[in-house]
């Protein structure tokens, strides 16, 4: 099947077309810097990057634009209350957030634009618009005048009448109310207030609105239009409303083909929220949970659908992480018991076909992940008939392909190890250097095992076993009496 994308200007799945063949140019609102990001803005970040991975795993060349939002009143007051400056304040956020999104395993951008190093791009905009007659100007400030553009509501399906001044957060609503023409129109230059950076203007020294900056940053770096617009379902209204209005007023093109918003996440079954006191930050949940397990946890919702942050749930997803993570590492089991090499594999592809219909489908990625699940199945299968020396009901061949096909699915998904097949222990390096037993050290403790079976001593036996395991060492007793081991 097609890839199908629900598009949010159009309220239902179509069919992907990307404006240039094989090539997408795609764009995702990033953080404003005063703060480290919240799991909201994870999910977010988690999401888009598998789209991103996903369209790559297809074929497509993805330019992948992802910004900073670098001035702004919260970057502002945060830098007074740590006696700061808005560029201190920025910098640190914004080394973070990729402290944090690494972790997560968010491939990088290909370019991070920051609203103060587009400045003479928001310039042009807010130009341009006035002399269309879209814009005003009012005491230093500059304003759109919502009511000249007619489509004004079409992403969000809001009626004009209906809508809220003010209503993004972001504006001082009574401060600029005297100075509006309509109480809907939205500031697209603030004039500077003593003590905050600015810069000059036609309109004179002042600092740029929150939604001019994604409008210019889009046009610099991607064009007058682009395949892919997304970010969290909060910024439908009035960010990217706005964002519509400002650069369709001026190219008369669609800024975007297809508009992707993820949903919500609720804190047990409440939205999360600053006034509830129920909001998280990443980092600190990275703080007691695998990442992978976290990423786990998001792609187990469809991405439109909100998603219930519980700590069940995220329990859930630590074990659901450690099945997919050992059956990951059965490749290694399989290096050191076979002369097979995996790099030389095939993929299956009845599982990838599957796996693809799934994706295809506005990324659905819980049944896309219940093909990975199958697969991890038959690994742990094959993992146990090999150490115990059983006959296999699955041919090595046909592992070799499900391992292969399993490892390369996840990375799809994003879902890795630093190092599959190896396991991290706490072990401190002995007299040799070396971290861990050595091979000889190894074979010495087998061999006393050995002894204490022989002897009938199964506690010793197990003692020895159980110490082994600790170490990361794995034992085979074979049914010629030989007992082979691998690490890991």
């Amino acid at each position: 099947m097609p890839l199908m994308l629900y598009n949010t200007l159009t309220r239902r799945k179509e069919r992907f077309e990307p404006i240039e063949p094989g090539k997408v140019r795609m764009y995702v609102c990033g953080i404003t810097a005063y703060n480290y990001f919240h799991v909201g803005n994870a999910r977010a970040f988690v999401i888009f990057d598998v789209v991103r991975r996903y369209l790559m795993w297809r074929g497509y060349a993805v330019r992948y634009v992802q910004n900073f939002t670098d001035i702004d009143d919260k970057i502002l007051k945060r830098a007074i209350a740590e006696n700061s400056t808005m560029e201190q304040i920025a910098e640190k956020y914004i080394a973070a957030y990729f402290e944090d999104s690494d972790r997560l395993n968010i491939l990088r951008a290909d370019v991070y634009p920051r609203a103060t190093h587009t400045i003479d791009g928001i310039q042009r905009l807010i130009h341009e618009l006035e002399q269309r007659h879209y814009a005003y100007a009012a005491n230093g400030d500059v304003y759109y005048a919502v009511r000249q553009f007619p489509e004004y509501g079409k992403l969000s399906g809001r009626q004009l009448d209906d809508m809220q001044a003010g209503a993004s957060g972001r504006v001082d609503v009574e401060e600029d109310a005297d100075k509006k023409k309509d109480p809907a129109d939205f500031a697209l230059w603030k004039a500077a207030k003593p003590g905050e950076p600015s810069w000059e203007s036609p309109w004179g020294a002042g600092r740029p609105g929150w939604h001019i900056e994604c409008s210019a940053m889009v046009r610099d770096e991607l064009g007058e239009s682009i395949d892919i617009h997304a970010g969290g379902m909060d910024l439908t209204f009035p960010h990217h409303e706005n964002e519509i209005a400002q650069s369709e007023a001026v190219t008369g093109k669609p800024l975007a083909r297809y508009w992707l918003h993820n949903g919500f996440i609720n804190m047990d079954g409440e939205k999360m929220s600053k006034s509830l006191g129920n909001f998280r930050l990443t980092r600190d949940l990275l703080a007691n949970y695998d990442p992978m397990a976290f990423r786990l946890f998001v792609l187990q919702a469809q991405y439109r659908k909100p998603i219930d942050f519980t700590s069940d749930a995220l329990d859930a997803a630590e074990n659901g992480w450690k099945t997919l993570k050992e059956a990951l590492q059965f490749g290694a089991l399989f290096v050191a018991l076979t002369a097979w090499s995996p790099e030389a594999d095939v993929l299956e592809q009845e599982a990838i076909d599957r796996f693809n219909e799934a994706m295809d489908d506005d990324f659905n990625t819980p049944i896309a992940l219940s093909v990975l699940f199958e697969l991890a199945k038959d690994l742990h299968r094959g993992r146990n008939l090999i150490i115990h020396d059983q006959e296999r009901e699955i041919p090595v061949t046909q592992l070799q392909q499900k391992w292969h096909t399993f490892e390369a699915l996840l990375k799809v998904l994003g879902l890795e190890v630093k190092e599959p097949g190896t396991v991290e222990l706490p072990i401190e390096a002995n007299d040799t250097g070396t971290v861990g037993l050595t091979d000889g050290e190894i074979e010495t403790l087998i061999q006393q095992r050995k002894e204490a079976r022989q002897s009938k001593n199964w506690a010793e036996s197990d003692r020895i076993r159980n110490e082994l395991q600790a170490q990361g060492i794995t034992l085979i007793d074979q049914k010629d009496g030989v007992t082979r081991w691998h690490r890991g």
